[in-house]
C-alpha cells in the first residue's frame, strides 16, 4: 500500500470521465485539486493534499475549449513542480496544436513546438499522448515521449465483425503510415484518397489509388475535427462504387458542423475513443460508437512507475 501510495492522479478537468476510469483501473483515489478562476479569466489552482517525492501524472487532454485547458496543464505541473512533486508526467491524450507542425508558408508559427516548450518548461519530466498529427512530434520534445496508439483498441473491435469484402481507406498520403498498420492487423487491402489542402479544414479530392468499386470501407484517421474531409472522401467513394462506409478515429474533436457533415452523408458508422469527453460527443452525434482507452492509459502509469517498457504493449 504504501508503494502503490507514491502513484497520484490529478486532472484539470478537460476529460473527468477518462480521468475516473483510469484512477479506478490503478485502483488510486482521484488527485484532490481546487481550481477556479479569477474575474477576469485567470485560472487559479491548488493542490490540496500532499504530493513530497511522489510520482504524479496529470490527465489533461488539450482538446475544446483548447487555450484554457492547456493553461490548465501548465499551471498544473507548475503547482506540482513547486510542491516538490518527485516526478511529473503530463498524460495529453488529445495533443491540441499539434496540426501546426510546419511553416506551410511564410511566416506561419510553428504552435506544436511552442507548446511541447510550454509542457517542459512548465516542469513536467515526461510526457504520455496518443496519435499525434504527425508522430515526428515526438521530437519536439526534450523530454521522454510515450506515443501511444488507439489502433489495436480499435482494430480488436472490428475484428468481431465478419469483415469479409471490406477495404481500409487512408484518407490522404499523410496517414498512409498508420493506415498501413490499420490494414496489417486487419488483415485487409489498402487504398488510399490523395488529396490537397488549401487551407485549414478545407479539403480538395484529386484522386484514388487502389481498388474500392464494389466493397465495404473503413476510412481511418487520428482525428474528425468538422469532418470536411471525412464526408468528402466519402464522397468521393461512393462515386466510385463503395457500398458501406465505416469511418474510425482516435479523437472525435467534433466541431461544428461536424455532426450535421456526418448525419447527412453516406457514412453509417463512426468508431473512436474518449480521449476526448465522450459524453458531450455522443449527444452531438448518436451514431458515434467510443472504445475506452482508459485501460491503455492505466497500463502505461503502471509500467512508467515501475520502470517496466512501455513498447511491449504493443509487441
Amino acid at each position: 500500500m504504501l508503494r502503490e501510495s507514491r502513484i497520484k492522479v490529478f486532472s484539470g478537468g478537460s476529460n473527468p470521465e477518462l480521468f475516473s476510469e483510469i484512477c479506478s483501473y490503478l485502483n488510486v483515489p482521484e488527485g484532490k485539486i481546487y481550481m477556479t478562476t479569477f474575474a477576469d479569466g485567470e485560472v487559479y489552482c491548488r493542490i490540496e493534499e500532499s504530493v513530497r517525492g511522489c510520482d504524479i501524472f496529470v490527465i489533461q487532454p488539450t482538446c475544446y475549449p483548447a487555450n484554457e485547458n492547456l493553461m490548465k496543464l501548465l499551471i498544473i505541473i507548475d503547482a506540482l513542480k513547486r510542491a516538490s512533486a518527485g516526478s511529473i508526467t503530463a498524460v495529453v491524450t488529445y495533443f491540441g496544436y499539434a496540426r501546426q507542425e510546419k511553416k506551410s508558408i511564410g511566416r506561419e508559427p510553428i504552435t506544436a513546438k511552442l507548446v511541447a516548450n510550454l509542457i517542459t518548461t512548465a516542469g513536467a519530466g515526461r510526457v504520455v499522448t496518443m496519435d499525434m498529427h504527425d508522430p515526428a512530434l515526438q521530437g519536439f520534445f526534450d523530454i521522454p515521449v510515450d506515443h501511444l496508439s488507439a489502433g489495436p483498441i480499435l482494430t480488436s473491435h472490428l475484428l468481431k465483425r465478419d469483415l469479409n469484402n471490406y477495404v481500409v481507406v487512408s484518407p490522404d498520403t499523410g496517414g498512409v503510415h498508420r493506415a498501413r498498420e490499420f490494414a496489417k492487423r486487419l488483415g485487409l487491402p489498402l487504398a488510399i484518397v490523395d488529396k490537397r489542402r488549401p487551407e485549414p479544414n478545407k479539403a480538395v479530392i484529386m484522386n484514388v489509388i487502389g481498388e474500392v468499386s464494389g466493397k465495404n470501407v473503413i476510412i481511418i484517421d487520428d482525428m474528425i475535427d468538422t469532418a470536411g474531409t471525412i464526408v468528402k472522401v466519402a464522397q468521393t467513394l461512393q462515386e466510385r462504387g463503395v457500398k458501406k462506409i465505416i469511418a474510425c478515429c482516435t479523437h472525435p474533436v467534433l466541431s461544428d458542423p461536424a455532426s450535421e457533415r456526418i448525419m447527412s452523408s453516406c457514412i453509417t458508422e463512426v468508431i473512436a475513443t474518449n480521449s476526448l469527453l465522450a459524453s458531450e460527443k455522443k449527444k452531438k452525434l448518436p451514431m458515434l460508437e467510443t472504445l475506452s482507452v482508459a485501460p491503455l492509459i492505466g497500463e502505461t502509469i503502471q509500467r512508467i512507475f515501475d520502470k517496466r517498457s512501455v513498447s511491449e504493449l504493443f509487441s
